[in-house]
């Protein structure tokens, strides 16, 4: 019965799969191009080069005409700027995945959300207790931040050790973490507040919205130049810029104009129409009814795609290739002096560090382990204890989310950056060879467990 219920049931699953194995390997290769830039940040500020690292990085760049000018350096274009993009695309994430995602269901978000807030939770109570009393206190936030790109590029090393449940898992994981790190940046790490700005940026907000839910605008057009504007008044209000970009793709219409039947019912019309046409010896650039048929059929397409994932897909490859590298390769360059295992030991350095070796591993195995003593949840597809122990490691590597958050959390004058920069590379550094090495030991391969299941 090809037409049968049985036939088509595994469809959906199988290309949701195959969306997010593109999602995946996207993710992956932005680990390599991410590593790739961090690797050459310590090794330009560690040359006999290393006075042009912070010039470049300290250039102002202006922007503006008449009274209206923007005038940062280089590094605070990338921070503020270009970092708000990233966090746009994280904002489309949070929303696609609390609509037809991983944590759009009770079941699915149980362990993800427990396993995000023991991985958040753990790890700062840790940097607490090792900084209590302490200047550095500020920096509470830094271990709590997991750097996705990272962890699934090193969990594609992996290949069948790793099941496509934890893969699914540690992204959920990661994209709660992100709303947490979100709130904790725009509750914790706002120092003043313009609040005229303010309501502007409010205000623009809430026309993006009325575009949206009211007018039913799909143009992406029109939600961009608005949400520059929101970026804008969130720069000068005192609340970070990047809290701009996350709300601003909260706006953005996420429902389509066709249904299923009718978009199947237009794709067949226009191939029909398109089939009829073909002239021998014509070619599509003369045949009308040809083009009418592909203009048919782009306009199906147009309403059976959300602006969203349209965005986010043109989006995303820039924040993983470009973005996220230029970000690393500004602010990862930390200066290793003979002394560098020294500063491992203040509180600073070391609450970092063990927040996110230690805490992490804690705060997510065992909100997990406690999840599923409690009957709320169970494990995902083919994963064990012993998975997520790995995937808690993996979760460990704070890297761009934690020196974004060390960078709002101390004051340039101070070496807390630098003391928070050298933690965290060392810190990420241990947690991805832990989670690798028990990923790749201490957990069967996928591929010969399901043999043997068959």
């Amino acid at each position: 019965m090809m037409n049968g219920g049985k036939e088509q049931r595994p469809l959906p699953v199988k290309y949701l799969l195959k969306s997010f194995d593109a999602f995946f390997k996207m993710e992956a290769s932005g680990g390599i191009a991410l590593l790739a830039c961090t690797l050459a940040a310590l090794i330009w500020a560690n040359s006999p080069w290393a006075h042009t690292y912070d010039a470049v990085w300290q250039t102002k760049l202006t922007v503006g005409i008449g009274d209206w000018v923007l005038s940062k350096e280089a590094i605070l274009w990338i921070n503020d700027g270009l970092m708000a993009i990233f966090f746009f695309v994280v904002g489309l994430e949070i929303k696609r995945e609390l609509l037809v995602g991983g944590l759009s269901t009770p079941s699915q978000t149980i362990m993800p959300v427990a396993a995000a807030v023991g991985g958040m939770v753990v790890p700062a109570l840790i940097f607490f207790g090792l900084n209590s009393g302490e200047a550095s206190l500020a920096g509470w936030g830094i271990p709590m931040a997991t750097d996705i790109a990272f962890a699934l590029g090193i969990m594609s090393m992996l290949g069948n050790r790793v099941p496509i449940g934890l893969k699914i898992f540690l992204t959920a994981v990661a994209i709660v973490d992100d709303i947490g790190a979100i709130l904790v940046i725009a509750i914790f790490y706002t120092a003043s507040l313009d609040l005229v700005a303010l309501g502007i940026g409010v205000a623009v907000l809430c026309a993006m919205a009325v575009l949206n839910f009211r007018w039913d605008i799909r143009s992406s057009i029109p939600y961009l130049l608005l949400g520059v504007i929101v970026w804008f008044a969130f720069l000068k209000s005192g609340i970070h810029a990047t809290i701009a970009g996350v709300l601003a793709a909260l706006t953005i219409p996420a429902g389509t104009r066709m249904n299923c039947s009718s978009f199947v019912e237009e794709l067949r019309n226009a191939a029909e129409i398109f089939e009829l046409a073909i002239t021998p010896g014509k070619s599509v650039l003369t045949n009308k009814e040809q083009q009418i048929a592909l203009h048919s059929i782009e306009h199906a397409y147009h309403d059976a795609t959300t602006p969203l994932q349209n965005i986010e897909h043109t989006l995303h490859p820039w924040v993983a290739f470009f973005i996220m590298p230029i970000f690393a390769l500004a602010n990862a360059g930390v200066t290793f002096q003979a002394n560098v295992f020294t500063e491992l030991l203040t509180p600073v350095s070391m609450g970092i560090f063990f927040g996110l070796i230690v805490g992490k591993q804690l705060g997510v195995t065992g909100a997990c382990w406690i999840v599923k003593k409690l009957g709320l949840a169970d494990f995902p597809d083919r994963t064990t204890l012993i998975h997520l122990w790995g995937a808690s490691c993996l979760a460990g590597v704070g890297f761009t989310m934690s020196i974004f958050i060390a960078n709002l959390a101390f004051d340039e004058t101070s070496n807390f950056i630098e003391l928070s920069k050298i933690a965290i590379l060392f810190a990420s550094l241990a947690a991805g060879g832990m989670g690798y090495l028990v990923l790749r030991f201490l957990t069967p391969d996928v591929s010969e467990s399901e043999k043997q299941g068959e």
